[in-house]
């Protein structure tokens, strides 16, 4: 009985000495990421595999490649792998909650960065704020064009979180600037650069006085600038996009197009597996956390160039 008793008292004392010796460790993380061609998505995946070999954390990295159904099987391939927990940008809307849903039967939290799963979100959101940040740019295009004239939207992947909220915040902007005429808008399947030049395009044929595009991503600014320069229109045409991808940076304080609004994409990803050791050692986070993008021009472009946030 002595005995018993001294064990007990050591096994109390040694508790006491370790801490919360019952929290578990995130050791391997899955990222399931929607689609490597993007340097957008690029940057956070660089940025997770960064900060989680700080830590000494495994990390299983796939690519869908934008397609939904291939990201399901990749995510069903991960949990089968013993992962701790999942850091999942959705491929697509329309299957983006398949995974959150088996994840969550296996017990594997969940961080969804910059795209959530409408229905099923996962245990914490992460995004940069695309409404006002999408209103700045469209405030600062219809300013530039005057506050007058007429202007195609370039949308992203529609339903998806990003091309919702940016257009909602650009819908803002135009509601405060009626002399303001949308003549086209087209959604795009994978936001690339070749999408971007062929809508702008056949949106420059049917509207060849078009002086205003807003484009949803910088990809898609790119392309559309692009198929500007090569129709060589008579009037100025300003140019909007959005994330602050490193090669449309470089564009950008050349004069290729007018402005985006730059992602704190780095943080994005150390946030990412930051949050996913807080589930997994069982800490509340919130459901919901919203990032700055900041207006960039040319005037400002550089100290982006320099250090992306």
């Amino acid at each position: 009985m002595k005995i018993a008793r001294t064990m007990l008292a050591s096994a109390a004392l040694l508790g006491l000495t370790l801490g919360p010796v019952h929290a578990a460790e995130l050791k391997k993380l899955g990222l399931a990421v929607a689609n490597l061609q993007a340097n957008f998505f690029n940057q956070i995946k660089q940025s997770v595999e960064d900060e989680a070999k700080k830590h000494g954390i495994e990390v299983v990295t796939v690519d869908a490649k934008g397609d939904g159904p291939t990201q399901v099987n990749q995510i069903q391939d991960l949990l089968t792998q013993n992962i701790d927990a999942l850091i999942y940008i959705p491929a697509g809307a329309a299957a983006a909650t398949v995974p959150v849903k088996l994840a969550k039967n296996a017990g594997v939290p969940v961080v969804n960065v910059d795209r959530n799963a409408d229905g099923a979100p996962g245990d914490t959101f992460l995004a940069t704020d695309s409404v006002a940040s999408a209103k700045a740019v469209c405030d600062y295009i219809l300013k530039q064009a005057g506050g007058k004239g007429k202007m195609v939207i370039i949308h992203g992947q529609k339903g998806t979180t990003p091309e919702v909220d940016r257009s909602k915040g650009c819908a803002e902007s135009l509601k405060a600037n009626p002399d303001v005429k949308v003549v086209a808008e087209q959604y795009s399947n994978i936001w690339s650069q070749d999408e971007g030049f062929q809508i702008m395009q056949n949106m420059l044929q049917a509207n060849p006085d078009v002086s205003i595009v807003f484009a949803q991503a910088d990809a898609l600014a790119l392309g559309a600038a692009q198929a500007i320069k090569v129709a060589n229109p008579s009037q100025k045409i300003v140019v909007g996009g959005f994330d602050g991808d490193t090669a449309a940076l470089e564009a950008l304080s050349k004069g290729v197009f007018d402005v985006t609004a730059t992602q704190q994409t780095q943080k994005m990803g150390r946030d990412a597996v930051t949050n996913a050791a807080k589930l997994v050692a069982g800490e509340k986070v919130p459901p919901v956390q919203l990032l700055d993008a900041t207006l960039t021009t040319k005037e400002n472009v550089a100290g982006f160039i320099a250090s992306h946030p």
